[in-house]
């Protein structure tokens, strides 16, 4: 099938869809790894499930696939500059994770400490779709916190949102 629009246009209207900015981590046999990304959402809740896409060519895909776990950690809006590091201004994985606290959860996936929310996952299925791999996990655990703003991408900008019980994070 011909795609009716460019590449270009894709893009554009897909910055204009705003979305919650998250740091993918994993950590195993294979190694500590973690990327800044969009492009993640729910699957379905009976398994709990939910699905990241990670570009196929990004030194870290074999580290994921053989680590077979990762931890997706919704950043709050104080966090636009992890954001950064994690999508490639700092290369070197032990520097990333030095720039912020992280804690181990079940199957020591790195959590972030004051993140949204981190929900940590099992990867059950990864298929091929143009220039990405779309890992499914199965949620494991859940950690979240009550209070913040999300940091949220639109527009090519960090934005956020506040919280609905009053409080106003950023």
């Amino acid at each position: 099938m011909d795609s009716a629009v460019s590449k270009t246009e894709f893009r554009n209207a897909m910055a204009r869809v705003c979305a919650p900015v998250n740091v993918i981590t994993t950590d195993g046999p294979a190694g500590q790894g973690g990327f800044t990304a969009t492009a993640m959402c729910s699957v379905t809740d009976e398994p709990p499930t939910l699905l990241i896409c990670m570009n196929a060519r990004s030194s870290q895909t074999e580290m994921f696939k053989a680590n077979g776990k990762f931890c997706v950690n919704v950043l709050p809006a104080e966090h636009s500059k992890l954001a950064a590091i994690f999508a490639g201004s700092i290369t070197d994985m032990t520097a990333r994770f030095a720039a912020a606290h992280w804690y181990p959860i079940k199957h020591s996936q790195p959590a972030l400490r004051d993140a949204i929310v981190s929900i940590a996952c099992q990867v059950i299925d990864i298929h091929r779709v143009g220039t990405h791999n779309v890992m499914v996990g199965q949620v494991f655990d859940i950690r979240q916190r009550l209070d913040g703003s999300a940091l949220l991408y639109f527009d090519r900008h960090y934005v956020h949102v506040p919280s609905q019980n009053g409080s106003f994070g950023g």
